[in-house]
């Protein structure tokens, strides 16, 4: 809800959320996706550009609804 908040405050800067999920490390016993794959929707996100949305939660499937 922060997120859409800052996204509706200042509408000339992009606010997102990004979720990269469960990802292995010796935090989670290994349990879970690659480093890589945990990075794939923040990557996303930073690299869109103009049309990077604003307000949003994501994942790797996608923005997530609410």
């Amino acid at each position: 809800m922060l997120t859409m908040q800052y996204a509706k405050a200042i509408p000339d800067v992009r606010f997102n959320a990004v979720d990269p999920g469960q990802t292995a490390t010796e935090f989670t016993g290994h349990i879970g996706q690659s480093v890589e794959e945990g990075a794939e929707a923040a990557v996303r996100i930073a690299t869109l550009g103009l049309d990077t949305p604003t307000g949003t939660v994501t994942d790797r499937a996608g923005v997530l609804p609410w």
